[in-house]
């Protein structure tokens, strides 16, 4: 007589007789697919937090008290810092040598980038080594920089004058200052630049030159029509760097008036004092901490309006939405 198991039936297992995972495990695993991402990122935010956010807030604080570091003065001023700022002469005219410096820089410099990168961007014999070379300038040691261009640039025995034929005093006149310093700010990021379009040249397809050339397109309509609309994005991207880096031009205008007796006032009648030269000058010099907060606030805003405006000027030439 056959025997009937009365036994409970055991649970299924899993593949291969494995108990089923706990749900704490299971848990675990989603949290871990949720909250990577997030941890991953984490550690630019909390930089950026330490070393971006809280010296922004801290100096919004600062440009609302009449602040002083050597005299240790600490009073609530409001926005009185900023009142003064609107009538403030000076600030206007070292706001009207930044944009002018930043115009005579950025746009021959990003144009001169286009065009030696779309020469690097050829067959040619030591490719290698020229595209090193263009790099060189940013290596430099910038007082090295100003030495030879303060040499190049000296009114009576210069050698700029020299080729001129003339007697020009670059640093007395205020029209020949901002040359002289552009000249020295292409100088050193022409290269820079020229090599981040020379990384995003090299990713378009070569069939379409291919294609274009077979249709009988000359190397100039192949660079407008091609390589000028795909590099778009690129182009972008160096117009806002630039833009950031050409409102903050500090070191260039200081060695360039090293020679005078307070570098940071930009010649005798402050002729290419920068708003950055501008606002070291007001709280380190004239011991206005305060107030100079406000100046690189004001700077802040200023960068971000730029950058906007550069940004729909772009698009817009660009054709996109």
């Amino acid at each position: 007589m056959t025997s009937v198991d009365t036994r409970p039936a055991r649970p299924a297992t899993g593949t291969g007789g494995a108990p089923p995972p706990s749900r704490w495990r299971s848990r675990l695993a989603r949290l871990d697919l949720k909250a990577s991402p997030y941890a991953f990122v984490a550690p630019f935010f909390v930089v950026f937090l330490v070393f971006g956010g809280y010296p922004l807030v801290y100096t919004l604080w600062v440009s609302l008290h009449d602040w002083g570091l050597a005299s240790g003065t600490r009073k609530w001023a409001g926005f009185g810092n900023y009142s003064y700022l609107f009538g403030d002469d000076q600030f206007w005219h070292a706001l009207v040598n930044t944009v002018g410096i930043f115009v005579l820089s950025t746009v021959p410099q990003l144009l001169l980038a286009l065009v030696l990168a779309n020469t690097l961007n050829r067959r040619m014999r030591a490719a290698t080594a020229f595209r090193i070379a263009v790099v060189a300038p940013l290596i430099t040691s910038m007082a090295a920089v100003a030495i030879v261009f303060g040499q190049l640039f000296d009114t009576d025995y210069g050698f700029v004058n020299w080729i001129l034929h003339s007697h020009i005093d670059w640093h007395a006149n205020r029209a020949w200052s901002w040359t002289a310093i552009s000249v020295m700010v292409d100088w050193r990021w022409t290269g820079y630049n020229a090599l981040i379009f020379l990384a995003a040249m090299q990713a378009i397809p070569k069939d379409l030159y291919e294609a274009a050339s077979i249709d009988g397109a000359s190397r100039f309509r192949q660079f407008w029509q091609i390589t000028v609309p795909l590099l778009r994005p690129t182009i972008l991207f160096t117009v806002i760097i630039s833009t950031i880096g050409g409102l903050q031009l500090f070191t260039e205008p200081v060695l360039f008036g090293s020679g005078t007796s307070n570098k940071m006032d930009g010649g005798a009648t402050h002729q290419f004092q920068t708003l950055t030269m501008y606002m070291y000058d007001s709280a380190f010099g004239h011991d206005r901490y305060g107030y100079g907060a406000t100046v690189a606030w004001a700077l802040f805003l200023l960068i971000i309006a730029f950058s906007l405006l550069n940004f729909l000027f772009v698009r817009r030439a660009g054709g996109t939405r």
